[in-house]
């Protein structure tokens, strides 16, 4: 009878453990979902953003803000203004009134 209930205590301890151990991964992991995607930042991932940017406009066919050129390209506000410095630099862009851009 005194090994049932050593293996209980033990068992109870074993499940406590469990507990706080799960209670400490969820937090971990809810803290990795808050954080924000990084961009990649090298030639070639700008290059792509540049030719989404440059569609996005094309095909809009007039000016466009930053957030509206971002939604659609369906890319974020950091990658789009990547995009637009790498197109600005080509000189393929030109600004118009009410920060608004379009193609030159």
């Amino acid at each position: 009878m005194a090994e049932k209930k050593a293996t209980t205590k033990k068992a109870a301890t074993e499940t406590k453990e469990a507990v706080a151990k799960k209670s400490t991964t969820t937090k971990k992991a809810a803290a990795v979902k808050v954080e924000k995607a990084a961009v990649a930042v090298n030639a070639e991932n700008i290059g792509f953003k540049a030719g989404d940017v440059y569609q996005a406009l094309a095909a809009a066919e007039k000016a466009l803000t930053v957030k509206e050129i971002a939604k659609a390209a369906k890319i974020s506000e950091e990658e789009t203004l990547l995009g637009l410095g790498w197109l600005f630099k080509e000189g393929k862009l030109q600004s118009a009134e009410d920060n608004k851009i379009v193609l030159a």
